[in-house]
């Protein structure tokens, strides 16, 4: 590795990168929350009545959420920071960026909870584009942050 190759990926410490994952952790949790307890909270608990405890919120819960986001948004930054640095950042890197981080984590994520029957497709049809819409704005706020170095 070149001494400029070092240095471009040392650039990924900015304050910059910072500032995306801080405005991430507020977004991404706010739309993770929005989209448990608008959506997947009720429609699970209407899916699978005979279940007790089925999509709970208590502690144990939220700090495992907590953990969850904590690594999702650190994953979308770095992904989305390296993605639109190699491939520039235009609105078509940042949705096929959005798109790729979207199906690798939440499409692989629902599928595998549909294919335990733990999941309804009416549950995906909710929770699948909401989360593609919150990997889209995550990725945008990528991008600002990147443009303001």
């Amino acid at each position: 590795m070149t001494y400029a190759n070092a240095t471009k990926l040392a650039a990924i410490n900015s304050t910059a990168f910072w500032f995306a994952i801080g405005l991430n952790m507020i977004w991404i949790n706010l739309s993770e929350v929005f989209r448990y307890f608008a959506f997947v909270m009720p429609m699970m608990r209407d899916a699978f009545p005979m279940l007790p405890g089925i999509a709970p919120m208590n502690f144990p819960v939220f700090l495992i959420w907590g953990i969850w986001d904590t690594i999702l948004v650190v994953s979308v930054c770095t992904i989305a920071w390296l993605a639109l640095d190699k491939f520039g950042a235009t609105m078509r890197v940042v949705v096929f960026t959005a798109t790729g981080i979207w199906s690798t984590i939440f499409v692989i994520l629902w599928l595998g909870l549909l294919n335990m029957n733990l999941a309804t497709p009416s549950i995906l049809l909710a929770a699948l584009p909401l989360a593609w819409i919150e990997m889209l704005v995550a990725t945008m706020v990528v991008r600002w942050a990147k443009g303001r170095r």
